[in-house]
């Protein structure tokens, strides 16, 4: 019994010891303050520019009706800046550029043209959108490729690379590392987005500045006389051009000012192309005037930040627009505004330590689209969105 209770003893020592020697675990990926981070750019010195980024011409084989002239047409009639004509690269295996971009119609004297391609694999699918021409058959070709591979390949051609529709059906089902923007908004059909948002929000929370933007996705146009309808004409009715519309503030109308707006996210989404714009801003400094828009990122300071919401453009005459604020991915607040220039302001303190954004999402009466007229319906009571604003997020993530 003595020698249990002294073996008892020398183990309780041992333990108090080897207790006392240990020191709290940190984490080396814990949060710390961040150096200066690179100057916000001119909150004056751009254009907002409107435009699809995700349509399909009929070099893309389950399309119908759609041809580049058409499309091209008919964005310019209602007033597009910009379109990406995204036709499935696995119809031509990869050579698109001897398809959808030598197509004799393929060139515009209003609207710019992005390089652009969808990029069709067994793990889902994304759009590649480029300012000049680049050798996409060698990014279809490492499709089935590990992600370092493909990320490798994609930043060899120097394009942006977006993920498409990204849950459900062909689903991307890559890495979100090697991506610079997220479809958010997929056709006019609003509520089938909810699990792209969530997504989108989960990249945002762990640290990736990845700018969410939309797309029609559409497929189908009209036909010119009843004969060369399709079973799938109909969807032209509720889906076209604009369904929705994305919006980039560029410092140049061209293809590169658009996919550096894109990249940089100083983007929003709305329903449609007379939908009103949402834009937010915020003074971080306290003197009144909006420092720094959607898709900017500044140090934090400790101190409230205003954060302003503002409606531009085809308002609805008398609706009272419901603003819901988005926090690191959680419901913040939700204010309502309404007037000729729907705007509204609320505060908030970003943490000094660790990143924060906010976003927006807002509701109200949706705008007519006459060239589509089901897609109103589709759309409900969604206007439009904004990308974040960011605090402290690491450049270098």
């Amino acid at each position: 019994m003595r020698l249990s209770r002294i073996l008892f003893a020398i183990l309780m020592l041992g333990c108090t010891k080897w207790t006392q020697a240990q020191t709290p675990h940190v984490s080396p990926w814990a949060p710390v303050e961040l150096n200066l981070l690179p100057p916000v750019a001119s909150l004056d010195k751009g254009m907002w520019m409107k435009g699809d980024l995700h349509v399909h011409s009929s070099h893309s084989k389950e399309s119908s009706n759609n041809s580049v002239a058409r499309i091209i047409d008919y964005s310019k009639s209602i007033g597009m800046d910009f379109l990406a004509i995204t036709d499935h690269d696995n119809h031509v295996l990869g050579d698109v550029a001897h398809n959808t971009w030598t197509d004799p119609d393929f060139h515009s004297d209003s609207v710019v043209l992005l390089y652009a391609a969808e990029w069709t694999t067994t793990r889902g699918h994304g759009n590649v959108f480029s300012a000049k021409p680049y050798d996409h058959q060698r990014f279809y070709d490492v499709r089935d490729q590990r992600d370092i591979v493909v990320g490798s390949i994609k930043k060899e051609l120097g394009v942006h690379l977006s993920a498409n529709h990204p849950s459900g059906k062909d689903h991307f089902g890559y890495s979100y590392d090697m991506v610079d923007s997220i479809e958010v908004w997929n056709s006019a059909l609003w509520s089938k987005n909810a699990n792209a948002i969530m997504i989108w929000d989960d990249m945002l929370s762990s640290g990736r500045k990845l700018t969410g933007r939309g797309g029609s996705d559409a497929h189908h146009g009209r036909p010119d006389s009843p004969d060369k309808a399709t079973k799938n004409s109909y969807q032209a009715e509720a889906n076209y051009v604009g369904t929705p519309t994305t919006w980039v503030y560029a410092v140049s109308r061209t293809p590169q000012g658009v996919i550096d707006a894109l990249t940089n996210g100083r983007v929003a989404v709305s329903a449609n192309p007379n939908a009103p714009r949402v834009e937010l801003y915020a003074d971080t400094d306290g003197d009144g005037k909006m420092d720094m828009m959607m898709g900017d990122n500044v140090k934090a300071t400790g101190k409230p930040v205003t954060v302003r919401v503002q409606l531009v453009g085809n308002n609805v005459a008398d609706s009272t627009y419901t603003v819901h604020v988005i926090k690191n991915g959680n419901p913040f607040k939700t204010l309502q505004t309404t007037g000729s220039v729907p705007n509204v302001e609320f505060q908030d303190t970003p943490t000094l330590i660790g990143r924060t954004y906010y976003r927006v999402e807002v509701e109200g009466a949706p705008t007519p689209y006459p060239q589509v007229p089901k897609s109103m319906a589709l759309s409900g009571n969604m206007v439009g969105l904004s990308n974040p604003i960011y605090f402290n997020f690491d450049p270098q993530f």
